[in-house]
């Protein structure tokens, strides 16, 4: 296989397809489906009619926070971007004038006074350790009152997150909370297409990997193998592994709904198939060359040229089918990115 190029991942989408809002109903939105025999159009809710009785979807349970916040050191203003939790009430965070910060130092956080973050550690890269204490609880309610739903810096909202963004950011899977962006596969589904599915005999799992602030991150390096994903917190139970090896036995297929549990089901399956429990941190980056194991078709949004989520398309399905598949949607005007339009993945060595 030729050297990877980030240029290789580069398209041209007009501003105008770069969706603002979610379709409404959710299930309402396109779906472009890029299959062995070619590319077709169809709609989310024509999703059961790709599926077959014994395929078995794997959803991701997170729940997105309110996980931006704005603070002040002295009179230096910050942003902070919760990430990813740590142990003993420390977060890792993305800090806007990380620069100014030194190990010690106690953070004022707006609209909620109760919360004093104290500086652990300044790292690369605008991160931090932000040590908000033991409690827990204390920090999820001040969350609640004083933080923003994390969107996506290409949903335009110049004052700031709307009222009806805390629902439609949040997917009707969300049950754990952790998260700092959406799962945004998961956005298009409803309980009028969950009823369909299961009609249809297609079974669900759950997973949960909290996704973190560095989904949205740039790929800077040229050589796309040298950048470095943001570890990422992720479970499969026994009883979810024990599902999806049962479903693949059966003949089922295993469907990946968005491109964090496939990330997840490939950091825990092995050569063969076999999807082993898993609870901890990932940092896999899919790239083409990757032969994976875990699923055989994926269910995702369109995403930004030369980021890590389309180059792990890339992998999944095909440079070229990609290539082809994105050309098609921008003509015929699908709406892109995380309020977007889906599209329906087969691995690109599917048999059927």
């Amino acid at each position: 296989m030729p050297p990877l190029r980030a240029d290789d991942f580069d398209f041209a989408l007009p501003e105008a397809l770069i969706a603002q809002a979610p379709a409404r109903p959710r299930d309402a939105a396109r779906m472009l489906v890029a299959a062995p025999e070619g590319i077709r159009d169809a709609g989310v809710l024509d999703l059961p009619q790709w599926l077959r009785p014994g395929d078995l979807m794997v959803v991701n349970d997170t729940r997105v926070i309110p996980a931006r916040l704005r603070a002040r050191r002295g009179e230096a203003r910050l942003e902070i971007m919760l990430n990813r939790a740590e142990a003993g009430g420390i977060w890792h965070a993305l800090v806007r004038n990380a620069r100014k910060l030194r190990p010690g130092d106690i953070l004022s956080i707006e609209g909620a006074p109760e919360l004093a973050p104290r500086v652990v550690e300044r790292q690369e890269g605008g991160a931090a350790l932000l040590d908000f204490g033991p409690d827990q609880a204390l920090l999820a309610a001040a969350l609640e009152k004083a933080g923003e739903i994390p969107l996506p810096p290409y949903i335009a909202r110049p004052e700031g997150p709307r009222a009806e963004d805390r629902e439609d950011y949040q997917p009707i899977f969300a049950r754990q909370p952790g998260a700092v962006a959406a799962p945004t596969a998961s956005l298009h589904f409803t309980d009028r297409l969950l009823g369909a599915l299961a009609e249809r005999g297609v079974g669900q799992v759950a997973l949960t990997l909290h996704v973190g602030a560095g989904t949205f991150l740039p790929i800077r390096a040229e050589d796309p193998r040298a950048h470095k994903l943001h570890a990422e917190w992720g479970e499969i139970t026994p009883a979810a592994a024990a599902a999806i090896n049962d479903a693949r036995a059966k003949g089922g297929r295993i469907v990946a709904i968005g491109t964090t549990a496939l990330r997840l089901l490939e950091s825990a399956v092995d050569s063969r198939g076999v999807v082993h429990p898993f609870r901890g941190l990932t940092d896999i980056f899919l790239l083409p060359g990757h032969r994976f194991h875990s699923a055989d078709l994926l269910l995702t949004n369109f995403h930004l040229p030369k980021s890590s989520l389309f180059m792990l398309v890339s992998a999944f399905a095909g440079m070229a089918r990609m290539r082809n598949a994105y050309a098609h949607a921008v003509a015929a005007g699908y709406r892109f990115y995380s309020y977007g339009d889906a599209s329906l993945l087969f691995r690109e060595d599917y048999c059927s």
